[in-house]
């Protein structure tokens, strides 16, 4: 009889290794694993490069989107309340917003935005100190700017008879274009302050400020509207006064310890170079003011149409819908233009480029999940506004126009950010005048002329221009050198510094 002995521990691992190449399991465990593939590793990076992004762009787009969606809501809150008073009230206030103010709102703060190009570069290359002194040069540039512009407001009435509204509509609204003055003077500061703030990522306290400003003005209107009954006049009063609280909130913030790297007490290098500070700032407002004021010229056309009280208010009810929306691309302009400037001044070309491609692909989303909402609810969009059956009638037939503008014009304020980053509005100003007032006018009256509808004509053939200026903007970006964009960028933060 054999006996029969344990085997060693030896002899097991002979008997393992003997039959690795049979067993699964153990070749599994003990054989090395495949390494990642390149492609995949790459995929991973690029995903964790985007969110990481995103969330840069969103810290700064969020509550400078919400800010700006607060701070317009003033407005349309105006508006929704006169439109209950009557139609006429309705008109007058819409056509002293749509057009008056449209035209020294979106010139003061396309100027406003050479605060974006010298205050963020500066950030990125670690010289706070100088934004306080461009923060202060933009005050005197835009505050004489808005003096200027004064004359719009005082003769409303004769301007808006001669570009042929009708002349109640015209009194009406120079009626309260005279109370819209300090709403108007509010621009130069509030523009300036939000940038100012927002370049150092200090956006929360604008989401704040603005959103109390909001909930305030809310109360006023109903206070000044249907108690007190002082119709018009008192919703006039109440813009200004809710802008100008959000201002001194902002300046209150600045000016008491909220910014102590940045703001270091008022100094005269603030008149130095005002002249090439005025020539950048005035490129920026004609960019801004010409796109600003496109699509509001067709509120001109509905003044020569039968039943032009009708037409102006659907058409007002669509632009103030549309200019609502448009705050959230401006608000992307806004983060665009801080996050490349930031990456510029800081030295870093590519960080530059890839947060112009995540900008584009996060603002291009948010535009389609507008064109969704106003596709679905078309027929209550101006309900907010008006009980009237024919102007909600007439805001039914231009939704889908509408719609399809919003979502074109989701892309365009992303690359006019690339061009406030790196300091070249006045190119686009030239885009915008050739696409806009070269291309898409003259387009618009032709099909105004040939289709039945001489609104639905004119606002296709201006979406043309939208189209073409797209094109030109995106065309132009995609050849960017930036780290060309990068030295002009070090070179001028270089020679301001020294120059203080």
């Amino acid at each position: 009889m054999t006996t029969r002995y344990p085997a060693s521990p030896k002899s097991v691992s002979t008997l393992v290794m003997a039959n690795e190449e049979n067993h699964p399991l153990i070749q599994s465990t003990l054989r090395p694993q495949e390494p990642t593939s390149k492609s995949t590793t790459q995929l991973h990076s690029l995903i964790e490069r985007t969110c990481s992004e995103s969330k840069k762009l969103w810290n700064i787009a969020g509550p400078s989107i919400f800010s700006r969606l607060a701070m317009f809501s003033i407005t349309v809150v105006t508006q929704s309340f006169s439109g209950h008073l009557s139609d006429l009230d309705l008109a007058a206030i819409s056509i002293s917003c749509t057009l008056l103010i449209s035209i020294t709102f979106g010139f003061l703060l396309g100027m406003a935005t050479a605060l974006e190009t010298l205050c963020g570069q500066a950030y990125g290359a670690g010289q706070h100190h100088m934004l306080g002194v461009y923060l202060q040069r933009s005050w005197v540039v835009l505050f004489l700017s808005s003096i200027l512009l004064l004359p719009l407001f005082v003769f409303a009435t004769p301007l808006l008879v001669l570009i042929g509204q009708p002349p109640e509509v015209a009194e009406r609204a120079g009626l309260v274009a005279i109370w819209l003055i300090p709403f108007h003077l509010s621009f130069p500061f509030q523009f300036t302050l939000q940038r100012f703030l927002q370049c150092q990522l200090k956006t929360a306290i604008v989401a704040w400020v603005s959103g109390g400003a909001f909930v305030i003005h809310v109360i006023l209107s109903w206070v000044f509207v249907y108690k007190m009954r002082i119709g018009i006049v008192g919703a006039a009063l109440t813009i200004g006064f809710s802008w100008w609280l959000s201002v001194l909130g902002m300046l209150g913030y600045t000016l008491y310890g909220g910014c102590p790297c940045s703001w270091t007490g008022f100094s005269d290098q603030a008149f130095v170079g005002l002249w090439d500070f005025f020539k950048l700032s005035l490129a920026s407002g004609v960019m801004l003011a010409l796109e600003n004021f496109y699509y509001r010229l067709l509120l001109l056309v509905s003044g020569f149409m039968d039943n032009s009280k009708i037409a102006i208010d659907a058409l007002s009810v669509c632009v103030t819908i549309y200019g609502w929306e448009s705050m959230i691309p401006l608000g992307f302009l806004a983060a665009t233009g801080v996050r490349v400037s930031n990456e510029l001044g800081a030295g870093n070309a590519k960080g530059a480029k890839f947060a112009t491609v995540v900008s584009v692909v996060n603002t291009v989303l948010v535009g389609f999940i507008f064109w969704l909402i106003i596709m679905a609810f078309n027929e209550k969009l101006a309900l907010i506004f008006t009980s009237s059956s024919s102007v909600i009638q007439m805001v039914n037939e231009l939704a889908i126009l509408l719609a399809f503008t919003i979502l074109l014009n989701c892309i365009q304020p992303v690359l006019s950010g690339v061009a406030v980053g790196s300091g070249r509005q006045a190119v686009v100003a030239y885009i915008n005048i050739g696409s806009y007032y070269l291309v898409g006018i003259p387009l618009g009256l032709l099909l105004g002329w040939l289709l039945p509808s001489a609104i639905v004509g004119m606002w296709t053939g201006m979406m043309s221009g939208t189209v073409v200026q797209t094109l030109i903007l995106a065309i132009i970006t995609m050849r960017y050198d930036w780290e060309r964009e990068v030295l002009k960028a070090q070179i001028l933060v270089k020679e301001d510094t020294t120059s203080n």
